[in-house]
């Protein structure tokens, strides 16, 4: 870690903590964060909201529907009709209301906007990183410092959401014709969740690097791999910063539109005192069929209103997540190990280097092996039924012995005879030979040694010119050059890692490193992050699966984890249909304490008029 004018005050780059239960393994830094969103939560559920005058309105008046009052001039052109039908849809009154329904008297209701104040500091702290390019932030004080405020604005954004989500799923929010407004938010959510992801990406540090080679499989696994390359880092910013912004922009916008239009969802109808419309009866409710109660609940809200500023609402939400998103950036800063080359792993750990690279060329390596997208070989392709992998065939050929070790040398050979003739021979040869070459060296190379000059020496054996030739790759990795010839034999910007990367992951000192950090699969590495500092909890989910026996030890692990985290979110998305999950709410009266003060005011009416 270099040294920074804007220092944090508190280091948590250090090792961190990590607790285990059952299949269960989480790092401290998740788990604080989890509990603090639970007691926000249970804060907003228990604590008092501040009092607001509630009027009554007459039986007749409610909030104005669409389409009253409208102005009909102009409506014979294209524009006016666009215009009309906007404004008919969603008249200004009703998209911003100085009003709200008396029972929207609680904190859980805040947690919206807040999400979007979130939202808008993460744009801008964004567009603060864009100021000195993609890479200023790993050598400038002032870009980490950005970092910074864009890693805790996500991770407020990614918190308030979820609990957003608890509240609205406790309220049954998609009751009254309101699905589509569920439906929209579930979908900003995910796509949340994908430029969250995407973001983690586009970081080139060694967490990126690490989520990258390990989520590749998954994604490989579903045929999408040579499309969406995890590994591209040049792709995954351009996701990050262009169509992931306007897909989630899209769905916050629609969803917003559709509360508007739709109103929040009445409550459950009280013991006593009102009905569903929120108007007052002298006894109990009566008891209504299913038709009655949806058309009841899709109607407007015939209660008392209160005052409600929206404008202000927003504003001072944007306030408190800047100000704690700058407290948090200066206090705690963020991560930022710099990422593994292979220079630097030839230099640390050179005798796994060359046993790697003997494996590329014998064609025993994880890659040599993997299969679609990259060959046609079998080694890591998934199957449940169908291969959605193989299906989807080769579509980033990567031929590692060439492409890793013989067309570097390739461009550096000119400058040393014994290697071109190394090379040559090579070349000469017959695949068979080849193979036996470099098999009978990798065997060798368990007890590989290092002369003065630093030039593996093994065994004596039928190697042909493998030797030579690993000599030259080792020398060639410790420069610096062969990170930099891996890169530069890519179109245009260079700034696709997929072939380094898997060079690196076919070793064992890349996996080394992800273990000392916490960051390998079996310690849920997709959830963590370096050192103390809080990775991506709502992801549990997805790497879950990961950890149920039987399914830890399955060759089709990533297929298994991608068919039930799919499964499990269309079950969330479409739970407005889902007769038992849609009654859940019902069942865990969570919305009597959201809804408490409407209640006993409802309920407290009753009892009085019905006092002699």
């Amino acid at each position: 870690m270099g040294t920074h004018l804007l220092a944090a005050v508190v280091d948590i780059n250090g090792p961190g903590r990590y607790l285990h239960w059952s299949v269960f393994a989480i790092a401290v830094s998740n788990l604080g964060v989890v509990i603090v969103m639970l007691l926000i939560f249970g804060a907003a559920l228990f604590l008092r909201f501040p009092p607001g005058r509630a009027q009554e309105q007459p039986a007749e008046v409610a909030q104005p529907r669409p389409g009253a009052d409208l102005d009909t001039r102009g409506a014979d052109s294209w524009t006016g009709r666009v215009r009309l039908a906007a404004v008919r849809w969603l008249p200004p009154q009703r998209l911003l209301p100085e009003t709200q329904p008396s029972y929207v008297a609680s904190w859980v209701y805040v947690f919206g906007v807040v999400s979007l104040a979130a939202l808008v500091v993460a744009i801008v702290s964004g567009f603060l990183i864009a100021l000195g390019g993609v890479d200023w932030w790993h050598t400038n004080p002032v870009g980490h410092f950005f970092n910074s405020l864009h890693l805790w604005s996500v991770e407020f954004f990614m918190a308030f959401m979820v609990i957003h989500l608890w509240g609205k799923f406790f309220m049954a929010a998609w009751r009254g014709k309101r699905a589509r407004t569920w439906i929209t938010g579930m979908l900003a959510f995910v796509a949340s969740i994908v430029e969250a992801f995407t973001g983690y990406l586009s970081q080139q540090n060694f967490d990126s690097q690490w989520i990258a080679t390990n989520g590749k499989d998954a994604v490989n696994s579903t045929g999408l791999g040579g499309w969406f390359n995890l590994m591209n880092f040049g792709q995954m910013l351009l996701w990050h910063v262009v169509l992931m912004p306007l897909v989630l922009l899209a769905f916050v916008g629609i969803h917003i539109l559709l509360v508007r239009y739709r109103g929040v969802v009445h409550p459950f109808a009280p013991r006593r005192g009102r009905d569903l419309l929120g108007r007052k009866i002298s006894g109990s409710p009566a008891r209504l069929s299913r038709q009655e109660v949806k058309a009841a609940e899709a109607s407007e809200w015939r209660g008392p209103l209160r005052r409600y500023d929206i404008i202000r609402e927003a504003a001072l939400a944007t306030i408190v997540v800047a100000v704690a998103t700058v407290a948090l950036a200066g206090i705690l800063s963020s991560p930022d190990v710099r990422p593994i080359t292979i220079q630097k792993w030839a230099t640390a750990d050179p005798a796994d280097f060359v046993g790697t690279a003997a494996s590329e060329l014998a064609g025993t390596s994880e890659t040599a092996t993997y299969g679609p997208p990259y060959n046609n070989a079998s080694g890591s392709v998934q199957r449940l039924v169908i291969s959605w992998q193989s299906a989807a065939g080769v579509w980033e050929r990567v031929d590692p012995a060439r492409s890793f070790v013989i067309a570097p040398l390739q461009t550096v050979s000119g400058r040393d005879p014994s290697l071109e003739g190394a090379l040559a021979r090579w070349t000469a040869a017959s695949p068979q030979q080849q193979t036996s070459w470099a098999s009978a060296y990798l065997s060798a190379a368990a007890k590989v040694r290092f002369n003065s000059a630093g030039a593996p020496v093994v065994a004596p054996g039928r190697y042909g010119p493998v030797p030579v030739i690993l000599a030259a790759e080792l020398t060639l990795a410790r420069q610096g050059a062969l990170d930099a010839s891996l890169i530069a034999r890519s179109r245009f910007y260079g700034t696709d890692f997929t072939k380094p990367l898997l060079f690196l992951e076919d070793g064992s000192y890349f996996g080394d490193q992800a273990q000392s950090q916490h960051l390998q699969a079996n310690q849920w590495g997709v959830m963590n992050e370096t050192g103390s500092y809080p990775g991506q909890p709502w992801l549990w989910l997805y790497q879950l699966w990961y950890h149920i026996p039987g399914f830890d030890s399955s060759k089709n692990v990533d297929l298994i984890a991608i068919y039930l985290t799919g499964l499990a979110t269309l079950l969330l998305l479409f739970v407005p249909f889902l007769p038992g999950l849609r009654d859940i709410p019902r069942a865990v009266p969570i919305h009597r304490l959201v809804w408490r003060r409407y209640y006993r005011d409802a309920e407290q009416g009753a009892e009085q008029r019905s006092t002699p």
